[in-house]
């Protein structure tokens, strides 16, 4: 039995967004460094979130905290490359949520990179977790698998 995980196809993922690599994605190895890779998934979730209108970074009551990350290196992706962030929800709690992104080159099948996110949302000033606001559960749930 192997420990590798099994890439997850494009119809996985029920959002997508495309990103442009950057020249200073690339390491000194020519392929994006591995620490990209999270920024990646920062701003597939985030983007997602503002567009739905569940997240306004400046004044909302309950932000989200990163709590765990992981991710799987499949294939190689480098600058000028642009990658395709496939976002869905795998678990959603009371008061978190445990995003799964696949990160495809453009038109490729196969993930060059896949792994997660977990948010625990808590009140802006206090740092407690609280519970999901509706409006926002509703926008995960259109992404749960």
């Amino acid at each position: 039995m192997s420990d590798k995980p099994q890439p997850r196809a494009r119809d996985a993922y029920p959002h997508f967004l495309t990103i442009t690599t950057r020249w200073m994605d690339n390491d000194m190895y020519g392929h994006v460094n591995n620490v990209v890779y999270y920024s990646y998934f920062d701003t597939v979730v985030n983007e997602y979130l503002i567009r739905a209108g569940v997240l306004d970074v400046e004044h909302g009551r309950t932000i989200g905290l990163v709590v765990e990350t992981q991710c799987n290196y499949l294939a190689s992706l480098a600058f000028p490359q642009q990658v395709e962030a496939g976002l869905r929800v795998a678990k959603l709690g009371s008061s978190s949520v445990r995003y799964e992104i696949g990160l495809f080159a453009a038109g490729d099948a196969a993930p060059a990179a896949q792994g997660h996110f977990v948010h625990v949302y808590v009140d802006r000033d206090t740092r407690r977790p609280v519970p999901l606001p509706e409006p926002l559960r509703a926008a995960l749930t259109a992404l749960a698998v």
